[in-house]
């Protein structure tokens, strides 16, 4: 059903990503009353292409970039069994083509390449409430594991 191919960004695609970086931010906005209004930034996606502890995917199809991901490998707490963990972030499909397995692809592409790191745990965030994201995270064999809660006490 999914003709989409997944493969590392490149900087060429700078301007494809900072696009879907603030689609994701503008899905994020109802979700976290803590963003700030106006435009903002989550990543250092040129950084992130160019760096050896992270990979950057891009789902394409018919040569057309409508999705990404990154996973980084990060340093676990000295408390946990694995000193080192592959943490996904920047996942973003676009709207025409949610639905059709992309997040599934980008999924497996980024975990396949923290195996190839030695890799052993993969760990991400999503908003409580973002149900869409929580399913298609499920589907791609995540489980809840922990909940942070907030108060605003001003």
């Amino acid at each position: 059903m999914n003709l989409a191919i997944t493969r590392p960004a490149t900087l060429d695609e700078l301007p494809i990503l900072l696009e879907f970086e603030q689609g994701i931010i503008d899905a994020e906005r109802p979700f976290d009353p803590t963003l700030k209004d106006g435009h903002i930034s989550y990543y250092d996606l040129e950084a992130f292409v160019q760096a050896d502890d992270v990979e950057v995917l891009v789902a394409e199809i018919e040569g057309h970039v409508v999705g990404s991901g990154y996973i980084k490998i990060e340093e676990g707490k000295v408390y946990q069994k694995h000193d080192r963990y592959g943490y996904i972030g920047f996942v973003y499909v676009r709207p025409e083509h949610r639905g059709k397995g992309v997040v599934q692809q980008i999924m497996n592409g980024l975990t396949e390449w923290a195996q190839s790191q030695g890799i052993s745990e993969v760990r991400l965030d999503v908003y409580a409430e973002n149900a869409s994201a929580i399913r298609a995270y499920e589907k791609a064999g995540f489980s809840k594991n922990l909940v942070e809660m907030r108060i605003d006490i001003s």
